[in-house]
């Protein structure tokens, strides 16, 4: 790599090997570990496969990358690099693959942003099992290891969407010998550490945050520093959906916990083993990741075949965190990414955001600071001790954590950092912010807050401020596990006051769902009417997509809350969903009688009027043309 004051030029060696010629550059004739992705190959901390590559590379390894390996051929992608020496990583990409290919209603969408020219096709199905079983097919000596989201969410019994049935960990569909879940960091160089040392990897049971299985013939490996809690075995879940139900609080409390317990399922004639996760990455671990050597682009060999989406989208942003405490039912992310913040140094985040600057099509503009949710730079519980064994989901719902230190003044520092850095002409937040945190328990707004807040209206909105009420029913928003829809109109007079006084025209964009666990037709008439009344046209909505190994998906699924054991309706068919849905587009045309239709069922003519009054005040927030 070539730098000056100016520009950054890289040669092909600068990217990790993609073909045999690019590892012969390197003088390599043998790899060490050979990793196969869902996703193209783009060289930065945003993108797993990169980040795993980059690991190994620091451990003194030769690794290589097989980008979208094509499945359908002789499967010369699989064979190019022969048979590595230590073994073979696998994952999915930076998405789950099913809703990387699927919509809501399980349509087949026509693209894939993690590809160049945004095309569709280069990905099958649940890539962890297909890419693992060819491996295992041509290589069966070789060991196989898990990683990624798509795996991440799969490593116990599960409901599939897709194929509407439970399936059991996918350790068992795929072959994989180990599964690393969550952030791959530590469990990874852990296992290479151990590995260095000549340990066989047939005996590698101690690591954390692995899964694997065991025969029910042999010993289950006795480690004293851990727990274990059995779970109902697969078999049960599949006979019994309470049982399922039941398993994934446990699921969810021991992978939210600092002290977690081993879990322990069974399925057929074996035991798959879940060893506890690390802890939350320090700081000095977490800079240790995003520090390597990324180019920060897409490899060379996609020059001319159009533009990557997903790497277009977070080319000039930078992650100052990872984790999010808020828990949400529908959500995925602490399931992978742990409910506990973990942070870069302000050091790390100005190095990246100075590498920023110097990319030659930078124009001034870094288009996101943040994680998750934007607003949880730094914090953590006052005491950390009280949190060694908290088992709450959720650290801010039903209230906020009197432990949580919800201090905005990191963020504050960090975001006069950067508009004061050479080069930047502006940073916005692109990855939304919970505005719960901005109060306190009598909804009053502290003084660290109030300048976040006005901070980031005033400087650090792009023209839209991204929010995610996600519903304005109070019993539906209990179930999402989100505040009070009350707490949204106070954040829309703030955001009008700061706007007014800056002379300012910027909109706040809701996100709303529908047919989520606990949400009827009658909510989303409401949703409509309530919304209507603050004069919204909805823009960013969807249908709740059930995912592996979230709460929501555990009631869609077996019609129970696992909290609580209670039923809770869900909208399961396509008409009871669109009933839903239609709710947000009140002012197309084409849905109009139909609403007054499902009103009239609902017995709720007085909604008509609020949805549908010709009187028109100035809207807040106008939809574009033609929507």
């Amino acid at each position: 790599m070539n730098t000056d004051t100016n520009v950054t030029t890289y040669k092909l060696t600068d990217w990790l090997p993609t073909s045999v010629k690019e590892a012969s550059l390197r003088g390599w004739d043998e790899m060490d570990v050979v990793l196969f992705s869902g996703d193209a190959y783009v060289d930065h901390p945003s993108f797993g496969a990169s980040v795993i590559g980059r690991i190994m590379e620091q451990e003194g390894l030769k690794v290589a990358i097989v980008p979208q390996p094509n499945w359908q051929d002789d499967l010369r992608d699989f064979k190019k690099f022969g048979v590595p020496r230590l073994f073979f990583g696998v994952t999915a990409g930076n998405m789950d693959s099913m809703v990387n290919h699927y919509t809501a209603n399980k349509r087949l969408r026509s693209d894939d942003a993690y590809t160049p020219g945004n095309k569709a096709g280069f990905r099958p199905d649940y890539p962890s099992i297909v890419y693992t079983q060819i491996l295992k097919k041509l290589f069966p000596e070789v060991p196989v290891v898990l990683g990624g989201i798509e795996s991440s969410l799969r490593r116990v019994t599960h409901y599939d969407y897709w194929q509407d049935k439970l399936k059991p960990t996918i350790l068992e569909d795929s072959g994989a010998d180990l599964l690393i879940y969550g952030m791959g960091e530590l469990p990874l160089r852990e296992l290479l550490r151990l590995l260095d040392r000549g340990v066989p990897f047939e005996t590698l049971k101690n690591i954390p945050q692995t899964s694997f299985f065991v025969n029910s013939s042999d010993e289950i490996p006795l480690v004293k520093k851990w727990q274990d809690i059995n779970l109902y075995s697969h078999e049960e879940c599949l006979q019994d959906k309470k049982k399922y139900a039941k398993n994934f609080r446990y699921i969810e409390e021991e992978s939210n916990k600092l002290t977690a317990r081993r879990i322990i399922q069974q399925a057929g004639s074996r035991f798959a083993i879940i060893n506890p996760p690390y802890a939350p990455m320090t700081e000095k671990q977490m800079d240790a990741s995003f520090d390597l050597p990324f180019t920060r682009l897409p490899h060379p060999r996609y020059k001319n075949k159009g533009p990557i989406p997903a790497f277009e989208m977070i080319k000039f942003s930078v992650n100052s965190h990872r984790g999010c405490f808020g828990g949400c039912s529908f959500c995925t992310i602490s399931a992978h990414q742990g409910k506990f913040i973990a942070s870069r140094s302000e050091q790390s985040i100005m190095k990246e955001i100075e590498q920023v600057t110097l990319m030659p099509d930078f124009k001034g503009h870094i288009t996101d600071i943040g994680g998750p949710s934007a607003n949880m730079y730094k914090m953590k519980g006052k005491r950390e001790e009280l949190c060694t064994n908290c088992k709450r989901p959720s650290c801010i719902f039903p209230n906020v954590c009197s432990n949580l230190d919800t201090s905005h003044t990191p963020m504050n520092d960090l975001y006069k950092q950067i508009r004061e850095t050479d080069g930047v002409k502006k940073a916005t937040i692109g990855s939304g912010i919970r505005y719960d945190l901005f109060y306190d328990k009598d909804g009053n707004l502290p003084p660290d807050k109030e300048l976040y807040a006005r901070e980031l209206i005033k400087h650090h909105v792009s023209g839209r401020l991204k929010v995610a009420p996600e519903h304005t029913s109070d019993q539906v928003l209990d179930i999402m596990r989100k505040p009070s829809f009350k707490l949204f109109y106070k954040l829309k007079d703030l955001f009008d006051k700061v706007n007014k006084e800056e002379g300012m025209n910027q909109q706040l964009i809701p996100y709303f769902i529908s047919s989520h666990p606990g949400s009827e037709s009658i909510d989303m008439a409401k949703l409509a009417a309530e919304t209507r009344q603050m004069d919204f046209r909805l823009e960013q909505v969807q249908d709740f997509t059930p995912t592996p190994m979230t709460v929501a998906t555990v009631i869609y699924y077996s019609g129970y809350h696992p909290y609580t054991m209670e039923k809770v309706y869900t909208a399961r068919t396509r008409e009871s969903k669109q009933k839903q849905s239609q709710f947000f587009f009140w002012y197309k045309k084409e849905y109009r009688q139909q609403i007054k239709q499902e009103l009239q069922r609902l017995g709720r003519e007085d909604l008509v009027e609020k949805i549908f009054s010709p009187k028109t005040p100035q809207r807040f927030n106008k939809s574009p043309k033609g929507s």
